[in-house]
């Protein structure tokens, strides 16, 4: 019973911080923050709440520093029927099955063969650098390269050299500013 409650409560917990996502209202970032607009643009977006398929499950995992990998579950799917596109700072995959369903009657069809459109939204300076199946998984790798001028750098301080006044030529020189 308090496992079921408990799980009652997070689907709660969860409704109440979409409905929250939801009503949230953004126009003060445009008003007060000066360019980061595109950063408003996400944040409005995601409080759209674009709802995507739940089709077909994946991980995005952190595989050192600035690689990451998208792992999507594509059991049945052939590397032709798939598609991988990145524009804008999207990424785009998408499965488009063959039907081969014809002339076949199924009493029980819970193998999922359903095209699908997944859609990942990148930061800016992250690239794809390759994607490989294996064992019905689709691994997708993705890397951050900050271009050269963009990233911190170490600006060294140098000493000034101390200029040594003689007291000859010093008291000399504020002799002549006082008489002249």
């Amino acid at each position: 019973m308090e496992i079921a409650r408990s799980i009652e409560e997070q689907n709660k917990l969860i409704a109440l911080e979409d409905l929250i996502m939801n009503t949230l209202d953004f126009t003060p970032f445009y008003r007060s923050f000066i360019g980061f607009d595109h950063l408003a643009n996400l944040m409005d977006a995601a409080a759209r709440n674009e709802k995507q398929p739940a089709y077909p499950p994946y991980n995005i995992e952190v595989t050192g520093e600035d690689q990451y990998r998208i792992t999507m579950a594509i059991a049945g799917f052939d590397e032709n029927e798939l598609s991988i596109e990145t524009e804008h700072n999207n990424l785009v995959v998408r499965g488009q099955k063959a039907d081969k369903t014809e002339g076949r009657r199924f009493l029980h069809q819970g193998i999922a063969e359903r095209n699908f459109e997944r859609k990942f939204q990148l930061s800016d300076y992250i690239k794809v650098t390759g994607a490989q199946m294996s064992h019905g998984l689709l691994h997708i790798e993705l890397v951050r390269e900050v271009p050269e001028a963009l990233k911190p750098r170490k600006i060294s301080i140098n000493q000034q050299s101390t200029v040594k006044v003689e007291p000859q030529l010093l008291n000399e020189h504020l002799a002549q500013v006082s008489n002249g």
